[in-house]
């Protein structure tokens, strides 16, 4: 009988309430990151809060190197549009 090793999943035990009221929830170490970052406030402790100190900071993700603004979604499709051109190629 094989046992499976379960991947053990990452608590996300930090709230991050965006601009437009909508909130979620992260890991302690990407919270911290992005108050280091200067991208989120820390507001209260328990449970770990934090507030998007920019409009929009909430709609910038970052995919394989290339800092995109999903607020702009016309830019998520030329960056996209280009990944799958470069991989076609090869």
């Amino acid at each position: 009988m094989s046992m499976k090793k379960e991947k053990k999943k990452k608590k996300r035990t930090a709230l991050v309430i965006c601009r437009d009221r909508k909130q979620f929830w992260t890991t302690q170490a990407q919270f911290w990151q992005w108050v280091r970052d200067g991208i989120i406030m820390k507001t209260q402790d328990r449970p770990l809060t934090g507030v998007f100190l920019r409009d929009h900071e909430e709609s910038i993700v970052v995919l394989s190197n290339t800092l995109l603004n999903l607020a702009h979604p016309i830019h998520l499709t030329e960056v996209l549009g280009t990944r799958r051109g470069n991989l076609s190629g090869k």
